[in-house]
């Protein structure tokens, strides 16, 4: 089911959802697809048991997709919070800038000579 975006651009959607905009979906799949399909041959080369070789690159698949998706959501769950972390330092960086409460802060951070 694929749909016409104004720029010419095709987007599948999923369950009316456009998978385009899901961060980490593109990446899993395709890593899960190689690996599959690199796992499910060679089990082939190997063991010449085209049904059990199919399985296992099936198999495969699902947990190559699975491991990277859960590594990728976990790394991008991160820097979100990060730069949430970073955006809010930086708010209450420009409220105080120019003010008394900027001169004490420095202040407190301003290294000791000993």
């Amino acid at each position: 089911m694929t749909d016409q975006v104004d720029n010419n651009e095709k987007t599948l959607f999923i369950f009316g959802r456009d998978v385009s905009k899901i961060p980490c979906f593109r990446n899993s799949i395709l890593y899960g697809i190689g690996g599959g399909l690199c796992s499910g041959l060679a089990r082939f080369m190997f063991t010449s048991q085209p049904l059990k070789s199919v399985n296992f690159a099936v198999y495969s698949f699902s947990f190559i997709t699975m491991v990277y998706w859960i590594q990728c959501r976990y790394k991008f769950s991160k820097t979100k919070f990060e730069m949430l972390r970073m955006q809010e330092m930086l708010q209450r960086h420009v409220l105080i800038e120019g003010t008394q409460v900027e001169e004490d802060v420095n202040l407190q951070n301003k290294p000791v000579d000993i």
